[in-house]
């Protein structure tokens, strides 16, 4: 098995336990360039609010997005668009990646800006 297939299979399970409980999820993908993070509503699976270093408002505030301080930022926005769409607790979908580096960044930034996990 490859380092993707297993990603994916880890992933694959993590998701399945989440859906089971049918809570709001906030999913986290990473590149070795961005850092993308997407809030999905628990009951249709839809997208509420997304937040990534692709968009205007953390490219601003960044200097080079494959970084931890990049996924920092991410984690504040997520948070913030997730609060103004009145979702105050996520469960946290890492997709397969280690709790470590961005991942990380991403989850303590978004836990000091209020999200729940």
């Amino acid at each position: 098995m490859d380092k993707k297939s297993s990603r994916l299979r880890r992933s694959r399970r993590a998701r399945a336990k989440i859906a089971s409980l049918g809570i709001n999820r906030l999913s986290v993908h990473r590149t070795p360039r961005h850092t993308y993070a997407q809030v999905f509503s628990g009951e249709t699976g839809k997208v509420v609010a997304a937040a990534s270093t692709l968009s205007a408002d953390v490219k601003k505030e960044i200097k080079y997005s494959g970084n931890a301080e990049a996924a920092a930022v991410v984690g504040r926005i997520i948070a913030e668009k997730a609060k103004a769409a009145g979702i105050e607790e996520v469960a946290f979908d890492r997709s397969g990646f280690k709790y470590h580096g961005r991942v990380k960044a991403l989850a303590d930034s978004a836990r000091e800006n209020g999200l729940k996990f």
